[in-house]
């Protein structure tokens, strides 16, 4: 029965993203590119895309109902699609990320592929069969393609083994310090993890990516970000999940230090807020408000850098 339901439903969208869409006027004209652009496998393009990357975003949930933005890195052939609706992931478990609870055999998880170099980026979100400690597969839920808006160029290298961890130990807090705020109001990019537990009783984690130029973020003396939302695809994956679970994980890399900054918190969206006209280009806006918060100093094995001139 369930099998029939999966077939009948021509569209992938969900409560709240169609809300969304409604807000502006777009769900009639975002049906057809749900059901054309939305899969339930990984299309030729992306099953050759994602071996070709030395780091991967992922998406996940802990056992306490937080959500968590992640990055991981390792050798490019990490990620291999053996099948068009099977990705294999070969990552070691990390109990210093805190995304790493929330993948258990079972568990939901979104992925972002993204490479910087080229603007290039591809999203999946499906289920966790998990066997060995190393390594996981991804059954795919949905796979589909983004535009390159916002994505800030840059190049990455590896100046360590990925398989050799960071010496340097987690810092948990409750609050953001100097060494944060730093981060966030000087960065131009960061990944956003949400998540929404369908009708059908199916869990679905989203992380997607955000940028613009460096300070587009803000952040309030009582330590809230306000964040612009730019005109996009009018998919509304992630301010759609906002509106069913207001819950989301953050996490913002130093490209030049490998440090990142996750956090995980609640949302609250602003469709029609006055303040939006002071933010270039925003057409909405959205606050997140920090739970936990955890820096992990010289986490990632890449170094990235900018094009000259830019």
């Amino acid at each position: 029965m369930l099998e029939q339901t999966r077939q009948d439903a021509t569209s992938p969208w969900h409560k709240g993203e169609l809300a969304m869409q409604r807000s502006v006027g777009v769900a009639e004209r975002m049906d057809g590119p749900g059901r054309n652009f939305v899969r339930k496998a990984m299309p030729e393009q992306h099953r050759a895309f994602f071996p070709m990357l030395p780091f991967v975003v992922l998406g996940a949930v802990d056992a306490k109902g937080d959500v968590w933005a992640t990055v991981r890195a390792e050798r490019p052939g990490f990620m291999v699609s053996p099948e068009p609706e099977i990705l294999d992931v070969r990552l070691p478990r990390d109990a210093a990320d805190p995304a790493d609870a929330g993948m258990e055999d079972g568990d939901a998880i979104g992925m972002l592929g993204i490479q910087l170099e080229t603007r290039r980026r591809n999203r999946l979100n499906g289920v966790i069969r998990r066997t060995d400690p190393g390594a996981f597969q991804v059954h795919v839920g949905q796979s589909f393609g983004n535009c390159p808006q916002y994505i800030q160029l840059r190049s990455s290298a590896f100046v360590r083994d990925p398989d050799v961890p960071t010496a340097m130990p987690p810092l948990h807090s409750g609050q953001l310090d100097d060494r944060a705020l730093g981060m966030i109001e000087g960065a131009d990019t960061f990944f956003v993890a949400s998540y929404v537990d369908r009708e059908n009783g199916e869990r679905q984690v989203d992380v997607s990516h955000r940028g613009g130029n460096a300070g587009f973020v803000r952040v309030g003396a009582d330590g809230v970000l306000t964040v612009p939302d730019f005109p996009g695809n009018r998919f509304f994956n992630t301010l759609g999940n906002f509106l069913v679970n207001p819950k989301a994980g953050l996490v913002f890399i130093d490209f030049e230090s490998g440090d990142m900054l996750q956090m995980t918190g609640k949302i609250e969206v602003l469709l029609d807020s006055p303040e939006v006209a002071s933010f270039q280009r925003a057409e909405r806006l959205w606050r997140f408000t920090p739970e936990e918060i955890v820096l992990r100093p010289d986490a990632l094995p890449l170094r990235w850098s900018r094009p000259p001139g830019l």
